[in-house]
Order: C-alpha cells, then sequence, then structure tokens
C-alpha cells in the first residue's frame, strides 16, 4: 500500500467518514451537474430539431400549393393558347371570304388584339385624353389616373375569377391526384437539409379524417412515437385537406450527438467515483487489518510474557542460594522451565507458520497417505490434551477409499490447529467432545471436526478465515490466540487443491469439513 492510504488508514474513524462523505458529496453532485446539463443540450437540441422540422414542413406544404398552382395557370394558358388560335384560323377564313387578305396583311403570327387594332385605325391620341377642355391637363391627368384605376380593379377581377377557379377545380380532386408525391419527398427533402436536417426520414400522407393515400416505399415504425404532422391546401375546406406526417427513426442518436463530447467525461467522473469508492473500502479494510495486527501483536506479547515470566522467575530461584533447595523443587522447577519452554516454542511455531501465508510456492513434500490412518495418528496424540481439559474425542471414520496426495507435515497441523481450536472455545457448563468423521462423496473424501463448544455467529463465520481475525467472547482480553490459525489452515487445504467451510450453531457447537480428491485405487 501506498505511504498516502497508509496515512489515511492511520486517520481516525470519523475523520475518514467525514472527508469520505465531503468527496463522495462532490462527485455525486459534479454528475449530478453533468447528467443535467447533457439533458439540457438534448433538450435545446430537441426543440431546435422541433422547429427546423416544422419550418421544413411548412414550406414544403407551400411549394405544393405553389406547384398545383402553376400547373394549373400553364393548363388555362394553354387552353386559351389553343382557342386564340381557333379563332386566328377563323378570321383569317373571314378575310378570304371578303378580299381583305392581302389589304392588311394578316397572317396567321397576327393575333386577335392586333387585328382588331389594325381594322379600327386607333388614333395617335387616346381618346382618354380628347376631352372638351383639351388645354387643361390637371384635368387631363385626372381622367388618365381614374381610367388606371377602373382598368386595375376590373383586372383585378378577373384574377379573382381565376384564383376562385383554382380554388374550386382543384379540391374537387381526390387528394392523390392533387398531390405528386415524389416531388413532395424531394421537396421536404431539400427544404431539412436546407435547415440543418440530413437524417432519414419517413412519412405518409393521408385524409382530414384519417385515411392514409400514401406511404414512402422504405416505411418503418420505428421512431413513431416523435412524429410530426402538416396540414396540406390548408385553405381547402376541411374535408378536402391533407396531412403528412413525418417521422426519424435515428432521432434519438441525432440528439444526442450534441452531447456526445460529454459522454466520455460523464464516464470519466463515474471511473473516477467507483475508484473512490473502492479506496475508500481498501482504506476501511486496512484500517481494520491495522487493527488487528496492533491486537495480535498485544496478545503475542500477553501470549510470550506469561511463559518467559516463568522460566525467568524459575531461574532466579535456581540461582538464588538463599533458598534451600530440595530435590522435590529441583524437580518442580524444572518442569515449570521445561513446561513453559515448550509453550513458547509453540507459540513461535504457529507465528511462524503464517510466513507461508503469503507465499504460493511452497516447497511441499507430497505422498499418498491414508486419510483414516492419519486421523487415528492425531487423534491419538491429541487424546493427552483433550483428557487434560476434562473431554474427550470419538471417530468414525466411514470413508472406504481414503487414499490422499498430501503433504504430511503440513496436513497435520491442519488437523491439529482444528482440534486446538474446539480445546479454547469450549464450554465451561459442558464436557469437551470432539467428533472425527471421514466419508465418501463420488471420488472426493469429507474429512469433519465437530466439537460441543460455544460455537460462533454468523457474522464472525464469513471471516474466520481472515488474517489476524479472532473471535471475540465478550472480553477483548479474552480472545484467544492470534488470529492465525484457521487463516493458515485455509491456506494450506486451498494449496492441496481442497475446500474447507465452517458450520455452526451458535452456543451448540462448530464444524469444520475439509474435502479433498482422492486417489483411485
Amino acid at each position: 500500500m501506498s505511504k498516502g492510504l497508509l496515512i489515511f488508514a492511520n486517520m481516525k474513524k470519523v475523520t475518514i467518514i467525514i472527508v469520505s462523505i465531503i468527496i463522495g458529496v462532490s462527485f455525486l453532485g459534479l454528475l449530478f451537474l453533468q447528467m443535467k446539463y447533457i439533458n439540457q443540450m438534448v433538450k435545446m437540441r430537441k426543440e431546435q430539431f422541433d422547429e427546423s422540422v416544422m419550418r421544413s414542413l411548412d414550406q414544403a406544404s407551400r411549394n405544393l400549393e405553389q406547384n398545383e398552382t402553376f400547373r394549373y395557370l400553364e393548363k388555362i394558358s394553354n387552353e386559351t393558347m389553343h382557342e386564340r388560335n381557333d379563332s386566328m384560323q377563323l378570321t383569317v377564313v373571314s378575310s378570304k371570304m371578303f378580299g381583305n387578305t392581302t389589304k392588311y396583311g394578316v397572317s396567321g403570327q397576327t393575333t386577335i388584339f392586333e387585328l382588331q387594332t389594325k381594322i379600327k385605325h386607333p388614333s395617335a391620341i387616346p381618346k382618354v385624353l380628347r376631352l372638351k377642355s383639351a388645354n387643361s391637363i390637371s384635368e387631363a391627368s385626372k381622367s388618365f389616373r381614374e381610367h388606371i384605376k377602373n382598368a386595375y380593379v376590373y383586372q383585378k377581377g378577373l384574377l379573382d375569377e381565376v384564383v376562385y377557379s383554382i380554388l374550386y377545380t382543384a379540391s374537387d380532386k381526390p387528394l392523390e391526384q392533387r398531390i405528386n408525391f415524389k416531388l413532395l419527398d424531394q421537396d421536404i427533402r431539400y427544404a431539412l437539409e436546407n435547415n440543418g436536417i440530413s437524417i432519414p426520414y419517413h412519412f405518409t400522407v393521408s385524409t382530414s379524417d384519417g385515411r392514409e393515400v400514401y406511404r414512402c416505399p422504405d416505411y418503418e415504425e420505428k421512431g413513431e412515437t416523435y412524429s410530426y404532422s402538416q396540414i396540406l391546401f390548408r385553405n381547402d375546406p376541411y374535408n378536402k385537406m391533407g396531412i403528412v406526417k413525418i417521422h426519424f427513426p435515428d432521432m434519438n442518436a441525432y440528439l444526442m450527438g450534441t452531447a456526445r463530447m460529454m459522454i466520455p467525461a460523464l464516464a470519466f467522473t463515474i471511473i473516477l467515483f467507483v475508484t473512490f469508492v473502492f479506496t475508500i473500502y481498501v482504506i476501511f479494510r486496512q484500517k481494520k487489518v491495522t487493527e488487528m495486527k496492533n491486537d495480535f501483536i498485544n496478545n503475542m506479547t500477553h501470549e510470550f510474557k506469561t511463559p518467559i515470566s516463568s522460566i525467568s522467575l524459575a531461574a532466579q530461584m535456581l540461582s538464588d542460594k538463599s533458598i534451600n533447595k530440595s530435590e522435590a523443587m529441583y524437580e518442580n522447577l524444572s518442569r515449570v522451565i521445561n513446561d513453559e519452554t515448550k509453550r513458547l516454542r509453540f507459540q513461535v511455531e504457529k507465528v511462524l507458520q503464517m510466513s507461508l501465508y503469503d507465499r504460493d510456492n511452497i516447497a511441499f513434500k507430497q505422498k499418498e497417505l491414508d486419510a483414516n490412518k492419519l486421523l487415528e495418528g492425531v487423534v491419538k496424540t491429541f487424546n493427552l490434551k483433550v483428557s487434560q481439559n476434562g473431554g474427550s474425542i470419538s471417530m468414525d471414520l466411514q470413508a472406504k477409499n481414503a487414499m490422499i496426495y498430501v503433504d504430511e507435515m503440513h496436513f497435520t497441523n491442519v488437523i491439529f490447529n482444528l482440534m486446538d481450536n474446539a480445546v479454547k472455545y469450549k464450554r465451561d457448563d459442558v464436557e469437551l467432545h470432539l467428533t472425527v468423521r471421514t466419508w465418501n462423496v463420488n471420488n472426493k473424501i469429507n474429512i469433519s471436526i465437530e466439537d460441543n463448544g460455544i460455537g460462533i455467529q454468523k457474522d464472525d463465520l464469513k471471516r474466520i478465515f481472515d488474517k489476524f481475525y479472532r473471535v471475540h467472547t465478550g472480553n477483548k482480553h479474552d480472545v484467544k490466540g492470534f488470529g492465525l490459525g484457521l487463516a493458515y489452515v485455509k491456506k494450506i487445504v486451498s494449496l492441496q487443491k481442497g475446500v474447507i467451510r465452517a458450520e455452526s450453531d451458535y452456543g451448540h457447537g462448530t464444524k469444520f469439513i475439509i474435502t479433498l480428491l482422492t486417489l483411485n485405487n
């Protein structure tokens, strides 16, 4: 762990929580602001998109109406030209009948107006200017303006008649005959592109009562939720109007395109937040490990202090010449020194065992062993310690195939550690009893060591195999061991390609079950 994390881990828990809350709230606030900014960008983009689409549809609708008007005017012009040609031919025939063709020089290119002008011989001065008081310029001007006004009103009336004729004549046709759908599609596409929208679209045209009269060939329903509609021929009677509906299958991708640059920033912020949460988790875990290490050191000091004090006291009594020493005293002091030395050696050995914990390349001396016979030997050796604590051990070795391939020394230590835990956590009101069992399941052997001790609570049961973790029994100074034994057991079993699990009924006892592969006979 880095120096910064170590410093953080050494801080008080309240300080870490306060700093974590401040940083966490800052991260969440930053995420909220980024999400809100992206939402606002998408919302603005949507409003611009809606406005552009509606403007484009309005322009396409106007173009449709203009195209219909132009077609009708072109039709009228062609019909008028046809009528003029027929009239021209009639005039020529009449001139031949009266012998005036050569005199007036009328040809097929002469219009009716030109013919009438030549026949009537208009005067050089307009009639409107030949007034009684011709010398009055103001009266002539007034008369001319009146003539122009009357002519304008007359021509406007003619145009109104043409417009009314267009409206009523065109609206009598069915909607599908009034619309050139290919041209409408082109108008919509050009209008959208002019408004900055170049994504695919699909459209339909229907009557005012909902009857569909056209659907684009590549139509698909994707994106129909957000559709836009525009009235066609809006000045016609309601039952003659049409409605064009358009939607964009890729509209969401188009809208999110604006916020695309913000997505990486949002992703990085989320990554930083997750990293921060993980860092806080590691810090609390490291702090917990540090506390357990401190407890381990204190407990180890206490465990070492007792035998050292006993050895030191016995040595002082042996060296004190003022004390008369009998043979029995010498034997007693020698026994105390020997027992306490063994106890001290056992504690040191347990600590040294954990030097293997962080090593995956332990040099095992594996060999084929009969698990039943190995357990019988361990039980025979451990029976003395159990008897001294007023307990007993029973065996139920039912495994038929008990051959395993393990390191004898380490696997023996595993069994000793499990039995030693049973002795440590025995109940005072019940006589200690251990049960060792074996049985086969397929090509595996299960080894269980069950006691009737104080048991383990569910919260502790999840962590009993963690390094330095010890189950508390109420008084912190009454916790037994260093929190290394079960961590060592799990490590060795795992390296032997086995599995260990624990079952416990709090207040009634604990059972450890080891599962190993067996060798085929």
